[in-house]
C-alpha cells in the first residue's frame, strides 16, 4: 500500500531521475486516491496470497545495473540488493527453489531496433555477471533472457511447474520493465508477490506508478518483513 505521507525520496536510483521535492507530497497523495478507487469502486487490488510451494526469481541484478561505475546502466541499488539478500538467506532456510535472471553475452548477436534505442553500448560478458553480494549457490538457476519477462524464451514456466510451484516471489530491477513483464506473465499461472522494498529502478516516478499498476493488477506486493515471516513459518513447519 503507498503510503502517501512518506515524502522522501527513495533509498535507490538516480539522484537525476528523482521527483522534485514539491511534487512528491502531491504524486503520493493522486497514488494513494487511485489505489483507493480501484480497490473500493472496482474491486481490483485484492491480496491473492501465498500459495504452497514457493519459489523466488532475483530478477537482472546484476553489476551492469547494480554497480554505480557501470555506465550508461548502473545505478545505486544498494537498498534493492540489500532487501533481496534478506530474502534470499530465509529462502535458503526454507529450502525454496531459487532463480536468477540476467542477459546472455553473445558478440555474435545481430542489432536489434530495440538495441538501438535502450543499448548504446553493448554489455560485456563481465558486467553481466550477478552481483557477487548475492552470494548465489550452485543449485540456483540462473535464466539468460534476452527479452524484459523471464518467461519469453525462457524454459522457467516449465522449470516452475515440473517443481509444481504455485506462488513465485519477486525481486530486482526494474520496476517499469523487467519486473513488470515478469509479473504479467506469471500472473496467469501462479500466485504473484512481490517484495516492496526488493524492487526499484533508477526513475523515482517510473518506480511508483508501475509498482502501482503492478499491485493493483498483476501481484501482492508486501513488505518484505511480512514475506520473510512466511517463508520462516514454512521452515519451521518443514
Amino acid at each position: 500500500m503507498i503510503d502517501e505521507h512518506d515524502n522522501h525520496p527513495p533509498p535507490f536510483g538516480s539522484k537525476e531521475l528523482r521527483l522534485p521535492d514539491a511534487l512528491r507530497p502531491a504524486l503520493k497523495k493522486h497514488l494513494a486516491g487511485l489505489r483507493q478507487h480501484y480497490e473500493k469502486n472496482l474491486h481490483w487490488g485484492g491480496r491473492v496470497g501465498f500459495g504452497k510451494r514457493p519459489a523466488l526469481i532475483v530478477i537482472d541484478l546484476a553489476l551492469a545495473w547494480t554497480d554505480p561505475d557501470s555506465l550508461p546502466y548502473g545505478t545505486n541499488l544498494d537498498s534493492i540488493v540489500e532487501a533481496t539478500c534478506r530474502l534470499l538467506d530465509t529462502a535458503r532456510h526454507a529450502a525454496i527453489p531459487i532463480f536468477f535472471t540476467t542477459s546472455p553475452h553473445d558478440a555474435a548477436d545481430q542489432p536489434t531496433p530495440r538495441k538501438s534505442r535502450t543499448e548504446p553500448r553493448s554489455l560485456d560478458e563481465q558486467s553481466l555477471e550477478l552481483d557477487p553480494r548475492l552470494d548465489r549457490r550452485e543449485n540456483e538457476k540462473i535464466i539468460y533472457k534476452h527479452y524484459a519477462s523471464a518467461f519469453k524464451g525462457t524454459n522457467l514456466i516449465e522449470t516452475l511447474c515440473a517443481l509444481h510451484v504455485d506462488t513465485l516471489i519477486v525481486t530486482g530491477v526494474s520496476t517499469s520493465h523487467c519486473v513488470y513483464a515478469t509479473c504479467r506473465d506469471a500472473k496467469g499461472s501462479f500466485r504473484v508477490i512481490v517484495g516492496r522494498e526488493a524492487v526499484g529502478e533508477r526513475c523515482e516516478l517510473f518506480h511508483e506508478v508501475n509498482l502501482l499498476d503492478i499491485e493493483i493488477d498483476l501481484a501482492d506486493v508486501i513488505p518484505v518483513d511480512e514475506i520473510i515471516e512466511h517463508l520462516k513459518g514454512l521452515a519451521r513447519s518443514g
